[in-house]
C-alpha cells in the first residue's frame, strides 16, 4: 500500500511539473492563444448553423468560419489601427517640427484657471517639469507611434507569426473545440456536470466580455472620433481610436480624452465648443457607457458592476490589453467555485440535521437540474 500511495504521488507531482512546464512554454504566445479561443466562442453559433444547414463537415465549415471572421473582424482591425498610425505619425512630425507645443497648452490652462496652478503647487506639482514632461511624453508616444507603423507596414516576423499563429489555432478550436472540452471534462477532477457547467460560465462571461466590452469601445470611439471631427480638433480618428481603447475600462475611459480636452477649449477662449463637448460627452459618450456596457456585459456575466470594474482594471494591470477579458473570467470562476462550495458544505451540513439555508443562485439552479455525477 506504501509503496502504490508513494508511486500515485509521484505521478501526480510529476504530472502537475510537466503542466506547468509546458505552461510556461506557451507563455510568449499567451495573446494568440488567449483571442484564438475567443475567435472560437464568439464564431462556435455560425459554425454549428453551418453544420445543421450542411452536415458533419467540419474542415469546410470550420473554414468557412474562419474566413468569416477574418473579413468581419481581422481586416477591419488592421486597417483602423493602419490609419491611426497614420495621423499618430503625422501629428508626432508636427509636434516634433514645432508646429504643436504641449506646453503652451499647458501655459494656456495655467493662465485660463489660476486656481488649477494654486492646486497643483499646494499639492507639490512643479509647472516647469510638468510642461518638460508633456513635451517629452508627447514625443515619446509619437516615436512609439512611429515605430510601430514601420513594424506594421513592414509586416514584422513577431507580428506576422502571431496573427497567423491565432488563425491557425482558432481553426482547429473551431472544428475541435467541443472534443477537446469533452477530453478536458474526462481528465479534470472536479465531476462532470461541474466542470460542464464552469465551461458553460467561461463560454458566456468570454462572450458577454468581449461583444459587450468592444460594442461599448466602439460606439464610444465612433462618438468621439466625430465630435472631434465636427469641432475642428486635430487627428479626431486618433483621438476617437483611443478614446475607444481607454473606454475599456469602465465608467472613467473615454471622458480621459474628451474631458481634458473640453478643458483646453474653455482655456482657448472656444466657450461654445467647449460647451458642446462638455454636453455631449455626458449625455451621449457617457450615456452609451451606461446604458451598453450594464446591458451587454454585467448582465450576462451575472456580475456586479463594481466586481466587473475592479476585475477589469485588475486584469489590465497584470496582463495588458488582455486583461479585460482575462479579468472578469478569472472573477466569475471565483464566484462560480465558491458557488459550488457553498453549496456542497451546505448540503453537508443539513445532512448532519443543520437548520443551515442553503446558498441559493444561477450557478446554484443549473447544478441542481443537472443528474448527479457517476464519475
Amino acid at each position: 500500500m506504501k509503496i502504490n500511495e508513494l508511486e500515485r504521488w509521484t505521478f501526480l507531482l510529476t504530472l502537475t511539473l510537466v503542466s506547468c512546464l509546458f505552461l510556461y512554454l506557451l507563455k510568449p504566445f499567451f495573446a494568440p492563444i488567449l483571442w484564438a479561443c475567443i475567435i472560437a466562442i464568439l464564431f462556435h453559433p455560425m459554425q454549428v448553423w453551418l453544420e445543421e444547414k450542411w452536415g458533419e463537415r467540419p474542415n469546410m465549415t470550420a473554414l468557412i468560419t474562419l474566413t468569416v471572421c477574418v473579413f468581419l473582424v481581422v481586416i477591419p482591425v488592421l486597417l483602423l489601427m493602419t490609419s491611426f498610425l497614420q495621423q499618430g505619425i503625422a501629428l508626432y512630425q508636427r509636434i516634433d517640427a514645432g508646429e504643436i507645443q504641449p506646453a503652451q497648452y499647458i501655459d494656456r490652462i495655467r493662465q485660463a484657471f489660476p486656481i488649477v496652478q494654486d492646486f497643483l503647487e499646494r499639492i507639490g506639482v512643479d509647472i516647469a517639469s510638468l510642461r518638460e514632461n508633456a513635451t517629452k511624453a508627447a514625443l515619446a508616444t509619437g516615436s512609439f507611434l512611429t515605430q510601430n507603423a514601420v513594424a506594421v507596414g513592414v509586416g514584422t516576423f513577431n507580428f506576422l507569426l502571431k496573427l497567423a499563429l491565432m488563425l491557425y489555432i482558432a481553426f482547429f478550436l473551431l472544428r475541435d473545440g467541443r472534443t477537446l472540452i469533452e477530453k478536458l471534462v474526462y481528465v479534470i477532477p472536479l465531476g462532470d456536470e461541474r466542470e460542464r457547467l464552469l465551461f458553460r460560465n467561461v463560454a458566456a462571461v468570454a462572450r458577454a466580455t468581449v461583444k459587450g466590452n468592444l460594442v461599448v469601445a466602439m460606439v464610444q470611439g465612433a462618438l468621439g472620433g466625430i465630435i472631434f471631427w465636427v469641432l475642428d480638433i486635430p487627428a479626431p480618428l486618433l483621438w476617437g481610436v483611443v478614446m475607444a481603447v481607454l473606454s475599456l475600462i469602465p465608467a472613467v475611459g473615454a471622458s480621459l480624452i474628451w474631458l481634458p480636452a473640453a478643458v483646453y477649449l474653455y482655456a482657448d477662449g472656444q466657450w461654445v465648443a467647449a460647451s458642446i463637448l462638455i454636453a455631449y460627452g455626458i449625455l451621449i459618450i457617457g450615456l452609451a457607457d451606461n446604458v451598453l456596457r450594464p446591458i451587454l456585459v454585467g448582465r450576462d456575466t451575472k456580475l456586479p458592476d463594481w466586481m466587473v470594474l475592479l476585475s477589469t482594471l485588475g486584469g489590465i494591470g497584470l496582463f495588458g490589453i488582455n486583461g479585460f477579458v482575462v479579468g472578469p473570467l478569472i472573477a466569475v470562476l471565483f464566484i462560480a467555485f465558491w458557488q459550488i462550495f457553498g453549496k456542497d458544505y451546505n448540503s453537508n451540513v443539513t445532512d448532519n440535521g443543520s437548520d443551515q439555508p442553503e446558498i441559493e443562485s444561477n450557478t446554484d439552479h443549473q447544478l441542481n437540474n443537472k443528474k448527479p455525477d457517476k464519475s
